[in-house]
């Protein structure tokens, strides 16, 4: 076992382990840590623990020291020179007429580099660019091409539920996300309602997955026979948010009439259970609705 500490550089960024370095360090404190980029300022988001060495994926570096005062104050300032550096990139972009689109300036806390991080729809040759920048900032400069994912996480917003976007308020990492999971939710395969606002599958079809598997595989399919407290009956649909099924069954000898019954007050008869949606299943879905399979295949791009 190894004794760390979790350390966060961004608002809903990624956690990383550092060796508290015999340092007592309590969650919230800030810390001055010494990583591949070079010296950071961080915020200690876990408090010290153990864990296996196997979960360390790199060499474990240490801890430096507790930031200080002067140490927020330098923070701060960098914050107020990134904002100037944006405006500058900017200006030598314009000049150079690069086809990028730039979303952010990072600079590491020891002011060792400069990182602009840019989108653009192919590579773009950036050399005359970075020689401009250098000789502005007079330090190391990094160009960095990110996703569309990374820059709506970077640049946040309201999605499409009205909510602050998931990514930029407590995603540290993006989850694979994948359009097997609308469909096996129920949702409408239109781009426009399973999307968000950085044009690729919603997060949030990942919170809930593990739920909708788990009561997809008690659910009988449409057409299954099954025995219920009614008496056996033919189930005409059914509902994974409810874990129910609506069968018809005559009741009391009158007219047929559908009946909602819960999936734990029933047995599977004939027929077979929902379980996972087949790729095929949803192929022909695609196909029935007309959509541009370019769109989809956009849509589930980087996920």
């Amino acid at each position: 076992m190894v004794t760390v500490i979790g350390v966060r550089f961004k608002k809903a960024g990624k956690i990383y382990y550092f060796s508290p370095n015999d340092i007592e360090i309590k969650k919230e404190d800030r810390v001055i840590v010494e990583t591949v980029r070079g010296i950071e300022f961080g915020e200690c988001v876990i408090g010290i623990k153990e864990i296996k060495e196997d979960d360390i994926v790199s060499p474990l570096k240490c801890v430096i020291r507790k930031a200080t005062d002067a140490d927020a104050e330098k923070d701060l300032d960098n914050k107020r020179k990134e904002k100037e550096a944006y405006e500058i990139c900017l200006e030598k972009i314009h000049k150079h007429e690069l086809d990028m689109k730039l979303i952010d300036v990072e600079y590491t806390f020891d002011n060792n580099k400069v990182i602009f991080y840019f989108t653009a729809d192919g590579r773009v040759d950036f050399r005359e660019l970075v020689k401009d920048l250098a000789a502005v900032f007079r330090t190391r400069i990094e160009l960095r091409q990110i996703g569309v994912r990374d820059e709506a996480k970077m640049v946040g917003g309201l999605g499409p539920c009205g909510r602050p976007m998931c990514c930029s308020t407590f995603l540290g990492e993006f989850a694979p996300v994948s359009i097997k999971m609308a469909k096996e939710q129920n949702l409408s395969l239109n781009p426009t309602k399973i999307s968000g606002i950085c044009g690729r599958l919603m997060c949030c079809l990942n919170y809930e997955q593990d739920t909708y598997e788990k009561i997809r595989k008690t659910l009988p399919t449409v057409g299954s026979v099954v025995d219920t407290p009614f008496g056996r009956a033919d189930v005409i649909g059914n509902s994974v948010v409810k874990e129910s099924v609506k069968i018809k069954i005559k009741l009391n000898g009158s007219d047929e009439e559908i009946v909602e019954v819960k999936i734990e007050d029933l047995t599977l008869v004939t027929g077979r259970y929902e379980d996972a949606v087949n790729d095929e299943d949803i192929k022909l879905e695609l196909a029935k609705s007309g959509e541009d399979l370019y769109i989809i295949k956009e849509l589930i791009k980087d996920n």
